[in-house]
């Protein structure tokens, strides 16, 4: 035999189960419902701004009540100023009683007037009227206003500094009086009233009706949510085809389209689970019929050395069928494997070739065929699950092993070239013409007077498990074949070089 090499068996990769917080899962399973959110993202916005256009528009209204109000305080301080006149040096109101019964008629507010000299002393009107800020002395004829308080009241004040005579040659200037009129804010607080009320009473009356329009249209924006999911249940149960794009609307499109994606995805798992249903059924009804037979006919034997020969052919067909029934549920577990990448880790390919050919040697010596290793210079790691490269290499070693001739060879090697690691599995056996290659992956295919028993379904459990890594499987004719009238078969199995760790701190 050919350079082998022991070492203990590969550990089966360990799964590993992050455990997942109580609230994060429990989010998980709250259903959110479409309408409601579109309903509060819509109504949410709207009920936090009209408080804000209420204080707005109090504000506004305010500042709307104040203009007509304050040109008739401005109107009065003009009065006022043009009967304030110097006499002798000192400030004197020519103001008459009924000019300031006038002033004062108001049925609502109270008015305060005050005129006062250069000095701040007291000339007419009322005493108690607080003064402006120093700051605001000579602006000439400008009527100014501020809000003060009078006898504990709120107050709007208008007030302007008059000139008492022209401004001398000399530049100096010239004395001013105050001239100040002050009303209380109750006309202006009952306009400002009636403008709110105005304005905030049709309000309430347009708001339910925009919560109501709001409602409808989206509960008819979602209608054919709804339609969609009526036409769907209206569907009979073993109805895969594609749902029709063209009566949902546009933003629903790629929802239909994943959904029809997943339909025939669907439909062809169901027509391959169909199609492998039946072919199993048939295959086994070959062995099962050959136990049924050889037990009736060890049943009416009576020699015992018929009986124990009927025995023997029902061991090996129930061996037969065992072996069958093996490899049908190593192929479904291949093709119930998760994506590539997933439960995958890091394997060091000629260990595991390694331990599998140990596996192999006992039945290499029952078929008097030389089993081998070729190990690789240096470490191949490729990203896999071990388990099932092992079932991939056991099925290529047992393929060989029953198609090579008593005192042939059978070679397993893995190699590494230009990156791509390779498993490959040569045999001196009768080979595989080109025009077969391609058809002996599939279930249940055997190639016609080969005479090897089998179920035909090995290689298509190499195929089914080396897509699930990404890897590739080509068949080629051996070159070490020593016989000349077989070509004999080389199994090269390449696996795509591993993806580079990933930088968490990138």
């Amino acid at each position: 035999m050919k350079a082998r090499e022991s070492s203990p068996a590969l550990p089966a990769a360990a799964g590993i189960e992050l455990a997942q917080p109580a609230g994060a899962e429990a989010d998980e399973n709250i259903q959110h419902s479409l309408f409601g959110e579109i309903l509060d993202w819509m109504l949410a916005p709207l009920l936090l701004l009209w408080p804000m256009s209420i204080a707005i528009t109090y504000l506004v209204a305010k500042s709307i009540a104040n203009q007509p109000f304050d040109h008739a305080l401005e109107d009065s301080v003009t009065v006022l100023a043009q009967q304030v006149r110097e006499v002798d040096g000192k400030v004197v109101s020519r103001l008459a009683g009924g000019a300031r019964e006038v002033l004062r008629a108001d049925d609502i507010d109270n008015v305060y007037f005050q005129i006062a000299g250069p000095h701040a002393e007291f000339v007419d009107g009322d005493r108690d009227l607080p003064a402006p800020p120093e700051d605001e002395r000579n602006r000439g004829a400008t009527v100014l206003f501020r809000n003060d308080a009078m006898h504990g009241t709120p107050v709007r004040i208008a007030y302007s500094y008059v000139n008492l005579r022209p401004a001398t040659a000399r530049g100096e200037p010239p004395p001013q009086a105050l001239i100040q009129v002050a009303e209380t804010l109750d006309k202006r607080a009952q306009l400002a009233n009636e403008i709110i009320k105005g304005v905030i009473l049709p309000q309430f009356i347009i708001l339910p009706i925009v919560l109501g329009l709001v409602w409808l249209a989206l509960a008819r924006g979602l209608s054919p949510l709804a339609q969609l999911q009526e036409r769907i249940r209206a569907r009979r149960p073993d109805d895969l085809s594609p749902i029709d794009s063209r009566q949902v609307p546009e933003e629903i499109s790629p929802l239909v389209g994943s959904l029809n994606e997943m339909l025939e995805r669907l439909s062809q798992t169901i027509e391959l689970q169909k199609r492998f249903i039946a072919d199993a059924a048939h295959q086994m009804k070959t062995p099962l019929a050959g136990m049924r037979m050889q037990s009736e006919l060890a049943l009416r034997q009576v020699d015992p050395d018929e009986i124990h020969r009927s025995l023997e052919q029902l061991a090996k067909s129930s061996e037969s069928a065992t072996r069958l029934v093996n490899q049908l549920l190593a192929l479904a577990r291949a093709e119930n494997q998760p994506a590539r990448g997933e439960a995958f880790e890091q394997v060091d390919l000629a260990a595991v070739a390694r331990a599998t050919v140990q596996d192999w040697v006992q039945a290499s010596f029952a078929h008097g065929i030389d089993l081998g290793f070729e190990p690789p210079d240096a470490p191949v790691v490729v990203a896999a699950n071990a388990l099932m490269l092992r079932e991939l290499l056991s099925n290529l070693i047992d393929n060989a092993l029953r198609y090579t001739p008593d005192g042939g060879s059978v070679t397993v090697r893995v190699r590494s070239a230009a990156g791509v690691a390779m498993l490959e599995v040569e045999d001196t056996g009768p080979g595989i013409a080109p025009s077969e290659r391609a058809r002996v992956f599939e279930r249940f295919y055997r190639i016609l007077g080969s005479g090897a028993p089998g179920s035909g379904l090995g290689l298509a459990i190499v195929r089914e498990i080396a897509q699930q890594h990404g890897a590739e499987v080509e068949i080629f004719n051996n070159p070490h074949s020593p016989l000349k009238q077989a070509a004999g078969s080389l199994f090269r199995v390449s696996f795509p070089p591993p993806e580079p760790p990933h930088d968490e701190d990138a």
